[in-house]
């Protein structure tokens, strides 16, 4: 995945609660076996149904920022539905809750996701309905701008630095890899039995 930097996009609304895994990717489109090609089927089910929903509309072509109600990605645990949000373009879903599973798949594929109360959310879903509503996203400082509005939000560390390096679990690591051997032979040093393998 690539290295998250700060942006402003416009913001997409879709205000709906519990927004599914089907909701988000349909059951008949999981054949890939790759991560490719998932997105142009990104609420496809939705967007059949409805001329008007916003994905429809010409002038979130280029969003990067979706706006949504509590419990978005619950469902099942299918990583497919953070495969097609990151292959159309999204990059952040704010809201003011997400399902576990969708928030573990999403962090290892560099999405993120903004937990704000829910009565800013609501804000953000009216101000977005009324108008073309930019925001700019600062991972790294943990903020967000809505015009001349700066809202902090809490992220986990962990997760913040492996998307702000475009890493994944085993990339943080290997990164740390001297660091690893070095704490392997300290505590060896105290073991009264040596411990087999990784000698390098």
């Amino acid at each position: 995945m690539r290295a998250f930097k700060a942006f402003k996009s416009i913001a997409i609304p879709i205000p709906l609660k519990n927004i599914d895994t089907d909701m988000i990717i349909p059951a008949q489109f999981l054949t890939r076996v790759t991560k490719e090609g998932f997105g142009e089927n990104l609420f496809q089910r939705l967007r059949e149904n409805d001329k008007n929903f916003p994905l429809n509309l010409k002038k979130y072509i280029n969003a990067k920022i979706i706006i949504a109600d509590e419990n978005f990605g619950c469902g099942s645990s299918r990583e497919h539905a953070a495969w097609a949000l990151v292959e159309y373009g999204i990059k952040v879903i704010i809201a003011p809750s997400f399902a576990d599973i969708f928030k573990s798949n999403s962090a290892k594929n560099g999405l993120v996701l903004i937990e704000l109360e829910r009565e800013k959310v609501k804000n953000l879903l009216d101000k977005a309905a009324k108008e073309n509503l930019m925001i700019f996203v600062d991972l790294k400082n943990q903020i967000i701008e809505v015009g001349n509005e700066k809202v902090k939000f809490i992220f986990d560390e962990f997760t913040k630095e492996c998307i702000l390096k475009g890493i994944d679990d085993l990339g943080f690591l290997l990164e740390r890899l001297k660091q690893i051997k070095e704490f392997k032979k300290e505590r060896e040093k105290n073991l009264f039995y040596k411990t087999d393998g990784w000698n390098n």
